[in-house]
């Protein structure tokens, strides 16, 4: 009975919490002033309103999930959970969220509330509109960014602002395509914005956001010197990634990395070299 429930929870997307953590780390804070444990409370705080969020969405696309060959196999759509405890158990996650995130601080509460805030205005109207449902999946990122900055009391550099934000449009581009490529003629049932995006444009927009990003990128990492080893690892990622598009598997960021060993591989790498390079 208990595995729907974790289901909907989506508790694999957690992994985009661990944005959190990103200023102190590439800071060279996270070791050396035993950073780890001040972003704990944060991050379950983003965990329970993330997960609430995602039920939310669940709820409110329900039948259009059901028209989807593999979103109809989720605990909603497919009858596992029903409407009515999908929904109490969201209100719970808010209330034990928001509360955790009260606790932190006044700054990081009014950063978890907008995040809260454009998910609720994702699921329930933008999302409708093409363009403007990718920049708000970019703004969860940021959101995420910023507040691990203020959890941490470190300034966000304008140049990893720039990556994460570009890097967010870059793989919600790469998803879009995909579901289009999917779905085909029932592309619109399912999502009615990918109706309007002309033929080329994702594919396009793909394309200009991951070179943007490998550019950004370079430029946070060309004043730290032995960074600079680890764009080469940065191109190769997203070319791995492109290259799962245009081969048909999940445009999902989180299910890319879990499942494609090879885009593993190259995130550990760059994880142990970027560690190496800033606390070695």
């Amino acid at each position: 009975m208990t595995a729907p429930y974790l289901t909907i929870l989506r508790p694999s997307q957690w992994l985009k919490n661990l944005m959190l953590f990103f200023p102190p780390f590439l800071g060279g804070q996270l070791l050396s002033l035993g950073h780890v444990a001040p972003g704990i409370v944060p991050f379950f705080a983003f965990c329970l309103v993330s997960s609430a969020g995602y039920l939310c969405n669940d709820i409110l696309d329900r039948r259009r999930d059901a028209c989807h060959p593999l979103k109809k196999k989720r605990p909603i759509p497919s009858g596992r959970v029903s409407v009515t405890g999908a929904g109490l158990l969201c209100a719970c996650l808010l209330a034990c969220g928001l509360t955790l995130g009260g606790l932190e601080s006044r700054s990081f509460l009014a950063l978890l509330s907008c995040y809260l805030i454009v998910t609720l205005l994702y699921s329930t109207w933008l999302k409708s509109y093409p363009v403007v449902d990718l920049f708000c999946i970019s703004a969860g990122f940021l959101l995420r960014l910023q507040a691990g900055g203020v959890v941490f009391g470190i300034t966000i550099s304008p140049w990893l602002f720039l990556t994460v934000f570009l890097l967010s449009i870059f793989l919600s581009t790469g998803k879009r395509l995909c579901e289009y490529r999917l779905l085909g003629a029932d592309a619109t049932q399912h999502r009615k914005n990918l109706g309007a995006y002309p033929p080329g444009f994702l594919e396009g927009t793909m394309y200009m956001t991951g070179g943007a990003v490998l550019v950004t990128y370079a430029m946070y990492t060309v004043n730290r010197h032995t960074l600079v080893y680890s764009v080469p690892l940065c191109c190769f990622g997203l070319l791995r990634y492109i290259l799962r598009i245009q081969s048909g598997h999940s445009g999902d960021p989180t299910e890319s990395l879990l499942k494609d060993g090879v885009l593993f591989a190259v995130g550990t790498v760059w994880m142990v070299l970027v560690a190496w390079s800033i606390y070695w």
